[in-house]
């Protein structure tokens, strides 16, 4: 138990009744279900649901304390309604409120441990993989928080967003800290920002990779302007700041972050520059190689192809650097690095290779198709769908690109969800068609690989695209098992091509 007024030392607050100082606590909570006797219950206004309408049922449930941002007389219950030594306090935000209560709830971890977070429209997801395997390589535990889940000592636990609630976060926080861990790498959304789910962390190092418009609609961004405006927070909460010094809006970010910084880039000297970039593509092995000049002088074999991973590369390794790790940690841990279902390369023999990546939508198709033809293959096969429920301008988008950069395109399945599988592809067809791409529709995924690598001709790339680390296929509301990995190894093994 706690005196409730130990977890408000870093929230602003007004008592509307009751007594911080002679509440005791015990645990706390956000969603109605999972209020218990002596929880702190914090109600919040969501794009769905306004959890102030569930506060008569969580104090009949025996909670000890409430947060809300209502007025009281807004309040779905009135104030001399409430149990005696029942204590209410009003605050501007409760989701600010819920991000610094759970860090004092559960002991604030993060200052324990190096904080490092990494924001942008692209590249936070392979970032983050490489800066925590050169932390690894270094012989310092850290654990991963992200799109593909959190990882932390042999752990994989599945998320739903990027970044998690607050209370999440620092109950990861807690654990991580508690077996062993001595930094933690986490991708930080602009919703997370925006939602206040990372406030109250202190970030040793804020890493920005770049930003083109994203994520702007309906309970996302109101427009790009307030998108760049939540993905700059990132240097408002950090001590130290990097950032790709080629990305849109560098120079204005550069200039008004408000702690010390540090660029990385290719283009323009930056204090961590690559130069001499060369994409290898030879037996076993495709990705890149670069040196670094600058604050690090490094020689590089990243096991990840294409510019835009040396961007990455870079921004990982230059927090390696900045934190004094031994530059033999760091070029093990690019040379080594894989990343599930990023670029990720799932078979290869003499005639083909066969990569895994997460783009769905035409801009991360078209990095990611531009990036193979700097390889100059065959021919570049496109295995792909679209996601069933969503706008429909992602699968004309998609269409258009791979009827411009892919030789040959496989539709097929992509979490279809409550649409007809058949209809999505006619969706992408129509703009495919139309630019004069060449395709075929195979609607069965397994099939849809099958068929790719069946018929490949020596020298082929073919990348299986839009789910990458997913392990699942959605139809009508269910999951089955479906990895694209998986099932590429599998059509290997049915094919006989580990034989040839």
């Amino acid at each position: 138990m706690a005196r409730f007024s130990e977890w408000l030392g870093d929230t602003a607050y007004t008592v509307l009744c009751g007594d911080p100082e002679e509440t005791e606590v015990s645990e706390l909570a956000f969603d109605s279900r999972k209020a218990v006797p002596g929880a702190v219950f914090v109600c919040m206004r969501g794009s769905t649901v306004d959890s102030h309408r569930f506060l008569p049922e969580v104090v009949e449930k025996g909670i000890a304390a409430a947060v809300v941002e209502e007025d009281a007389e807004e309040l779905p219950l009135p104030l001399s309604s409430l149990p005696e030594g029942f204590t209410l306090i009003h605050v501007d935000s409760s989701r600010a409120a819920l991000a610094r209560l759970s860090a004092a709830r559960f002991g604030y971890p993060a200052r324990k441990m190096t904080m490092i977070a990494i924001t942008g429209t692209k590249g936070k997801t392979t970032t983050a993989h490489m800066l925590r395997s050169i932390l690894q390589c270094a012989g310092i535990p850290a654990g991963l928080i992200g799109t593909t889940g959190i990882e932390y000592q042999g752990k994989h636990i599945e998320t739903k967003n990027t970044t998690p609630e607050s209370y999440e976060l620092h109950r990861c926080f807690r654990d991580m800290y508690e077996s062993g861990c001595q930094a933690v790498v986490m991708e930080a959304s602009s919703q997370g920002f925006k939602l206040h789910r990372t406030d109250g962390i202190d970030f040793d190092y804020g890493v920005f990779t770049n930003i083109e418009p994203d994520h702007i609609g309906p309970n996302e961004h109101a427009d790009f302007e307030e998108y760049k405006y939540f993905k700059s927070r990132i240097f408002c909460q950090s001590r130290v700041g990097l950032l790709n010094l080629d990305a849109d809006y560098a120079d204005e970010l550069l200039h008004s972050a408000p702690c010390r910084m540090y660029t990385f880039g290719i283009d323009r000297a930056a204090d961590f520059t690559a130069q001499s970039v060369r994409h290898v593509n030879s037996a076993g092995f495709v990705g890149a190689e670069f040196d670094v000049l600058g604050m690090a002088k490094l020689d590089v074999r990243l096991n990840l192809p294409g510019k835009y991973n040396v961007y990455n590369a870079l921004a990982a390794l230059s927090v390696g650097s900045l934190m004094g790790l031994k530059p033999r940690s760091i070029l093990e841990a690019l040379c080594h690095v894989r990343v599930d279902g990023r670029m990720e390369v799932a078979f290869r023999n003499e005639r083909m290779t066969v990569l895994v990546d997460y783009a769905h939508n035409a801009m991360a198709m078209e990095n990611l198709l531009r990036t193979l033809r700097e390889y100059e293959p065959k021919r570049l096969v496109v295995v792909f769908g679209c996601g069933g429920n969503r706008a429909k301008e992602r699968r004309y988008g998609m269409g258009e690109t791979a009827a411009r950069l892919a030789d040959l395109s496989v539709l097929t399945a992509d979490n279809s969800r409550f649409e007809r599988t058949e209809d999505i592809i006619a969706d992408i067809r129509s703009t495919l068609e139309t630019a004069g791409g060449r395709f075929v529709e195979i609607p069965d995924r397994r099939a849809a690989i099958e068929y790719a690598m069946g018929n490949a001709e020596d020298g082929d790339m073919i990348a299986v695209i839009g789910k990458g680390h997913e392990d699942y296929n959605e139809q009508n509301g269910v999951r089955t098992h479906f990895l694209d990995r998986e099932v590429i190894e599998e059509t290997a093994e049915k094919l006989g091509l580990f034989r040839q």
